[in-house]
C-alpha cells in the first residue's frame, strides 16, 4: 500500500499534544474530533524528556482512573510527522509504539484509536514545571473536565533547569528518522 491509499488516523492526544500550539507545528491538518476519555488510564511521567527537561508523559493502565485527551484526524503524512516528532517507530525500537484503544467522547459516542504509549516506562520522574503548566494549558484550551484539570495542576514538578521547550532535539529526532521516499 502506497502512501496516497492510507486513510485518516484518529489520534488520541492526551499529553502535550493536547496543546494547539503544539498538534499546529506537528500536524498542520490536524482536526479536533472530539474531548474523550481512556478508561482505567492515567497521566503518569517516566524517564528523562530533553525537550522538557523532566519526566516524558506516558498513558499509565491505573484501574477505576480515567485519562482524558483529545481525538484528532489526522491525514496520513500528518501521522508520520507526529510519529516521528516522538519518536515512534514501527520496529520497535522507537521510545513510543501505536497502542489502539477505545475511547469514550463526553457526549458517550465511541471512538476506535491510535494512541502513543511508552514502550519502556523506566523510572518515575515528575515533569518540568514548564512541560506541566504546557500540558494544563492544552486540557484548558479543549475544556476538560475541571476535576481533571486541577488534578493535572496537582501533580509534583520542578522548574527546568534549561530553558525549555528545547526543541532542536526533537527537530534532530524528526529529521533522523525522516525519509525521502515517497
Amino acid at each position: 500500500m502506497n502512501r496516497q491509499d492510507r486513510k485518516a488516523v484518529l489520534h488520541f492526544a492526551y499529553g502535550a499534544d493536547m496543546n494547539p500550539e503544539q498538534i499546529a507545528e506537528r500536524c498542520s491538518g490536524a482536526k479536533v474530533v472530539a474531548v474523550a476519555r481512556l478508561p482505567d488510564y492515567a497521566l503518569s511521567f517516566h524517564g528523562q524528556s530533553q525537550v522538557w527537561d523532566g519526566g516524558e508523559e506516558a498513558a499509565v493502565p491505573r484501574p477505576g482512573c480515567h485519562l482524558y485527551g483529545v481525538v484528532y484526524r489526522l491525514s496520513p503524512s500528518d501521522a508520520d510527522r507526529l510519529d516521528a516528532a516522538q519518536g515512534v517507530r514501527l520496529n520497535g525500537t522507537g521510545g513510543y509504539f501505536h497502542y489502539p484503544a477505545d475511547v469514550i467522547g463526553l457526549d458517550g459516542n465511541r471512538w476506535n484509536v491510535v494512541l502513543h504509549k511508552k514502550d519502556v516506562l523506566r523510572e518515575f520522574r515528575s515533569p518540568s514545571r514548564e512541560y506541566l503548566d504546557f500540558i494544563v494549558a492544552g486540557a484548558q484550551f479543549h475544556r476538560l473536565p475541571v476535576d481533571y484539570i486541577e488534578g493535572l495542576r496537582a501533580i509534583d514538578a520542578a522548574p527546568a533547569s534549561y530553558p525549555v521547550p528545547h526543541r532542536a532535539v526533537e527537530q534532530f529526532r524528526i529529521l533522523s528518522t525522516s525519509s525521502c521516499a515517497c
